[in-house]
C-alpha cells in the first residue's frame, strides 16, 4: 500500500534501536526522509547506514539529551522543519512508591514526559504556522493498565495520554494531527529486565522471568515492527481525520482487566 509519504520528512527520538528503528525503517521503507535522535552517536551512525544501504532517502543523525533545553534548542536549529515528529526516547523506572525516590522520578519524568511536552510545544509552534504536520507520541499501556509497581510510569503515561488527547482534540483545526500509540509489552532488553524484577518479587527469583510473560495475547509480546507499521499508518494522509486520540497496540492485554 503506497501511504504517500514520499519526500517527507520524519524525525524520531529515540531511533536508534527499538520501536524507534523500526519506525524509521516502515518510514525508509515509504521514502520518508529520516532525523534519527538518540543519546548515543555510535548506535545512531550504525542504524543510519543500515537504512541508508537499504532506501533511497537521506538519513541525518543528531545526538543529545532531550531532557535538556540547550540540547533541545540545537536540535531545533538543526532540524527546524519536520513534517511528521515521532516521540519516543525515553523510559522511566520501574518501582513502587518507596522504591522510586524524587531524584529517579524526576530523572525519567524529564526525558519523556516533559521531553514529549517540550519537544511538540516547540515542533507543534512550527507545523501550526504552515497549517501542516503530524505528531505522534508513542506511550504505552501503562497509563491505563494501572500497576502500582510501575508506579512513575503509569503516572507518566497517564498525563502524556492526557496531553496527547487535549492538545490532539483541536489541533487538528489548525492543520497540526497529533495523536498517540500505547504499545503493551514489546520484545526488547527493557521488557526481560521489568519482567525479571517482578519475578523476583512475585515469585522470589529472577530467573523465573519467562513466566511473568506466559499469558500474553497470542503467547508472546509484540514485535517492533508490528508497533511501527501502526504509528506510520497513523502519520499518513491515509489516516487524516486521526486526532486526538491515543491508539492502543497491545493484542487485548488492556481488556483482558487487571494484572495477573
Amino acid at each position: 500500500m503506497d501511504l504517500r509519504l514520499k519526500g517527507r520528512t520524519a524525525l524520531i527520538t529515540g531511533g536508534s534501536k527499538g520501536i524507534g528503528l523500526s519506525v524509521a525503517e516502515h518510514f525508509a521503507a515509504e521514502g520518508c526522509n529520516l532525523v534519527l535522535v538518540a543519546r548515543g552517536m555510535d548506535g545512531l551512525q550504525q542504524a543510519a547506514a543500515s537504512l541508508r544501504q537499504r532506501h533511497a532517502v537521506t538519513v541525518q543523525v543528531h545526538a543529545g539529551d532531550l531532557s535538556l533545553p540547550e540540547q533541545r534548542a540545537a536540535l531545533l536549529a538543526a532540524c527546524p522543519s519536520p513534517d511528521i515528529l515521532i516521540n519516543n526516547a525515553g523510559g522511566i523506572p520501574a518501582g513502587n512508591l518507596d522504591e522510586v525516590d524524587d531524584a529517579r522520578w524526576r530523572a525519567g519524568w524529564d526525558l519523556k514526559v516533559f521531553g514529549y511536552i517540550n519537544l511538540t510545544r516547540d515542533y507543534f509552534a512550527m507545523m501550526r504556522a504552515r497549517s501542516r504536520g503530524v505528531i505522534i507520541n508513542i506511550i504505552g499501556t501503562m497509563g491505563d493498565r494501572l500497576d502500582p509497581a510501575y508506579i512513575a510510569g503509569c503516572a507518566g503515561n497517564a498525563s502524556l495520554i492526557a496531553f496527547t488527547k487535549a492538545l490532539g482534540s483541536t489541533s487538528a483545526d489548525l492543520g497540526v494531527r497529533v495523536l498517540g500509540v500505547n504499545p503493551g509489552p514489546v520484545e526488547s532488553e527493557r521488557l526481560v529486565y521489568l519482567a525479571k524484577l517482578r519475578a523476583k518479587k512475585r515469585l522470589g527469583d529472577e530467573s523465573r522471568w519467562q513466566e511473568i510473560l506466559k499469558n500474553m495475547p497470542l503467547g508472546r509480546p509484540a514485535r517492533a515492527e508490528e508497533i511501527a507499521a501502526s504509528v506510520v499508518f497513523l502519520a499518513s494522509d491515509l489516516s487524516s481525520y486521526t486526532s486526538g486520540v491515543c491508539v492502543t497496540v497491545d493484542g487485548g492485554l488492556v481488556a483482558r482487566g487487571p494484572m495477573p
